[in-house]
């Protein structure tokens, strides 16, 4: 008995820890509850800040990685799970004015969702459209001589971003050459990120520390169906309804959709879906406390390969840009790779990422990292990282000026990996 009191006393512990965001965070998504969709948020066009780069260094060269844009759900399984069992109560007389809202809402995501799993939306295209714009804008100079060399994963939604990325870029700038390629090589190398067993095991720290966390389900039944009691029926098991919702609502924004959809559920409900899917990510694919030297224990190839291109563009090679098209998870662990601030650095505990943890900021729909790189007549060369488009630092390096790092320094800290 004193045991199991003991075990009890522990778990209570280890579920206050779990207990509540940090109140920068909680402000951050309650002011855009969108942001509660985490990894499936679209992208935030946010205002850019240029440092002004060390007297005699111009941009010449700029190596990316872009993540594809808002996209369809990989299934429409909540959608479905949705309109059958509100249905259901429709015909038996049981649903509320909400459960008929949330009704309509599921079978207007079926309509758009057409059968076409994980598909990039129009709202996606427009990302990579506005991101290459932008780019271009931003670099002028880069674009004035060379080839912009582009690979791609080759999955549909990152094919369909590459193109509308490129022909915006063209749309800019008539004359510039592409190149184009994807195939099963580039496929392991661009598509590198965690191994299966971190994956597995952050997955599994993030829902067993957050699913135990009560949800108030009798206010939720209450809300769609004048009897509770058949309601639960008809839906089986209540998270797998919450989840359904949250599911729902967290895809709505890829179409265009303004209406939040979060407010069908209680907002600690959206608040503790959120902080799973965000601790869940941070453990799986970023330099965590418990996981991440093994969690990126492979994307060094990925790195790699964009160090070998860096150094032929600075050696002269005809080339203005290389363009990669990927995922999110190979993203994160290239970010944290490299040691930028928030992926990377500081390292977190699972309990201090759940509370602080920026994930609705750091990894959305068409995240992106930029490496621009800077020459002076002497030929040093430096390079300012951008993730999502801002200048972001890489701590454990001494910068030269500002966000500037000496490219030297770059490799040497990748190189000590």
């Amino acid at each position: 008995m004193k045991r199991f009191l003991t075990t009890l006393f522990f778990l209570g512990v280890t579920l206050a820890s779990y207990a509540q965001l940090s109140p920068q965070m909680e402000a951050y998504i309650r002011e855009n509850p969108r942001r509660a969709a985490a990894v499936i948020h679209s992208y935030e066009f946010l205002p850019i800040k240029d440092t002004p780069a060390p007297g005699g260094f111009k941009p010449f060269y700029i190596s990316h990685y872009g993540r594809h844009g808002s996209r369809s759900h990989s299934s429409d399984k909540p959608y479905v799970l949705l309109r059958d069992c509100l249905q259901a109560a429709a015909d038996e007389g049981i649903i509320t004015p909400s459960g008929d809202s949330l009704l309509a809402c599921a079978k207007q995501m079926i309509e758009l969702h057409n059968g076409m799993d994980g598909r990039l939306t129009s709202r996606g295209a427009r990302e990579h459209e506005q991101l290459a714009k932008r780019m271009y804008q931003r670099y002028k100079s880069v674009f004035k001589k060379g080839e912009v060399h582009v690979i791609s994963s080759d999955v549909p939604r990152c094919l369909v971003s590459m193109a509308a990325f490129t022909s915006s870029l063209k749309a800019c700038k008539k004359d510039i050459p592409f190149t184009f390629d994807c195939g099963a090589v580039y496929q392991r190398v661009i598509t590198l990120n965690s191994p299966k067993s971190i994956k597995q095991k952050g997955y599994d720290d993030a829902h067993s520390a957050l699913t135990n966390i009560p949800i108030d389900t009798t206010a939720v039944y209450e809300r769609f169906f004048t009897d509770t009691a058949r309601g639960r029926q008809l839906t089986g098991k209540p998270r797998s309804f919450i989840s359904a919702i949250f599911n729902l609502a967290r895809f709505t924004e890829a179409y265009d959709i303004e209406e939040n959809r979060y407010s069908f559920l209680p907002w600690e409900a959206v608040e503790t879906a959120y902080a799973r899917h965000a601790l869940q990510s941070y453990l799986s694919y970023c330099n965590s406390v418990p996981y991440g030297d093994e969690a990126l224990s492979e994307v060094g190839v990925l790195a790699d390969m964009m160090v070998k291109k860096a150094d032929e563009a600075i050696a002269g090679a005809p080339v203005a840009a290389d363009l990669i098209f990927g995922h999110d998870l190979p993203f994160m662990c290239l970010c944290s790779y490299l040691g930028l601030e928030g992926f990377g650095y500081p390292r977190l505990t699972a309990q201090e990422a759940y509370s602080s943890w920026p994930g609705a900021k750091l990894c959305t729909f068409a995240s992106n990292l930029q490496m621009i790189f800077y020459k002076n007549r002497k030929g040093e060369v430096l390079v300012k990282f951008l993730a999502n488009e801002q200048e972001t630092l890489v701590p454990e390096i001494e910068p030269f000026f500002g966000p500037y790092y000496r490219w030297e320094d770059v490799k040497k800290y990748l190189g000590n990996k």
